[in-house]
């Protein structure tokens, strides 16, 4: 008999991803059928559609705020309507289980799943929990952790709260080192730096790269993944650099052929180049809320000696050419320390986890049928 599933999350590619590779993971080996609801505009609404893993539902959701804001009162009111949507939507689903990967648009699936005797089960990919995580775990039976730290470091001793790792997407583990240098037109005996400008605050990156340039590619060939609609066509072609909005199936072969790494520090990019063993430079946000995790997630990072931080306001050229150089430097050094880190398939904890909620679920309707 087929069971249903539904996933939630968004806000950030980052709170989508892991979402995809247990998507992937559930069509491919299991009988499920899959849903996901999420924000009616938000991006992972594309991402889902997008993968054709499963099929979409949305729901209001407003951004939920530390600070004072008279936006505050009216999301709060988009927040309770969403809550109103996704009970309803659930009830018609009748999920054996639901999961959430946080974000802002998780939080009334959530309370949803609550409300129709729903288990539910939710990740929390940074160090430090967001607050709509904060708000979920109230509701969910499971909550699974990418730091160890977050289990060790939880004030109010949780048994609910249970270290997984992180989910990591397979292809990346299979990119060609060749194929990439060959792609980019690039030469085997230079050093090659990867810079992962992302989407979201990519804007400072990309200028401190394109001013720092000069002096870069004295010493450095570099692909630089500047964002959508975030190239600059005023640069002229330079020998040795390759600008990209976004990479997709070419990313595993950019990733293998990288000798320094520069990225945010959103935790499924950091978790991706501390599984491929990449020296990193990490310039988190730092301005509020989940870019203040991000913050944490670096220095994380930069104490257990994977990777070198960089803040943003102490980022110039020179600072961020620095930066660079130590890196590339201290790269054997960073390596052997990575090399400690236990990789573990996080995705099958997760489904046994999910397997397991959905067959207490089953119970608890069974035991409910007798008179």
């Amino acid at each position: 008999m087929k069971r249903t599933i539904v996933f939630t999350g968004g806000g950030s590619a980052g709170h989508v991803t892991a979402n995809l590779v247990l998507m992937e993971r559930l069509r491919e080996e299991e009988n499920w059928d899959i849903h996901y609801i999420g924000s009616k505009n938000g991006i992972e609404r594309k991402l889902i559609n997008r993968s054709k893993l499963a099929r979409y539902h949305a729901v209001s959701t407003g951004k939920l705020r530390r600070y004072f804001a008279m936006a505050n009162a009216t999301d709060l009111f988009k927040l309770m309507v969403g809550i109103v949507q996704a009970t309803i939507r659930i009830s018609r689903l009748k999920p054996s289980v639901v999961f959430s990967l946080g974000g802002f648009v998780s939080v009334p699936v959530v309370i949803g799943a609550r409300w129709n005797g729903v288990p539910v089960v939710i990740m929390e990919p940074d160090l430090h929990p967001g607050l709509a995580n904060r708000i979920s775990r109230r509701f969910a039976r499971i909550m699974c952790t990418t730091f160890k730290e977050t289990v060790r470091n939880d004030r109010l001793g949780d048994k609910k709260l249970v270290y997984v790792g992180p989910i990591i997407k397979e292809q990346l583990k299979h990119g060609s080192r060749a194929r990439g240098i060959y792609a980019c037109g690039f030469v085997s005996d230079k050093p090659i730096l990867l810079v992962m400008g992302g989407s979201q605050g990519a804007d400072r990156i990309n200028a401190i790269v394109r001013e720092s340039l000069p002096k870069l590619l004295s010493s450095f060939q570099v692909v630089h993944i500047c964002g959508h609609g975030k190239t600059d066509s005023s640069i002229p072609s330079k020998e040795g650099y390759v600008q990209l909005e976004y990479a997709h199936d070419e990313l595993p072969d950019l990733l293998a052929m990288a000798d320094v790494v520069v990225s945010r520090a959103g935790s499924g990019a950091i978790h991706e180049l501390l599984t491929l063993r990449k020296p990193m430079l990490l310039i988190p946000h730092t301005d509020g809320g989940a870019r203040k995790g991000q913050l944490a997630n670096a220095q994380s990072f930069r104490d257990a000696g994977y990777a070198e931080l960089l803040l943003q306001e102490d980022l110039t050229s020179q600072c961020f050419i620095n930066g660079v150089e130590h890196v590339y430097e201290k790269r054997i050094q960073l390596e052997n320390r990575m090399k400690h880190f236990l990789i573990e398939d996080a995705a099958v904890k997760v489904i046994d986890l999910l397997r397991l909620s959905a067959a207490s679920r089953k119970e608890v309707s069974h035991h409910s049928n007798i008179p």
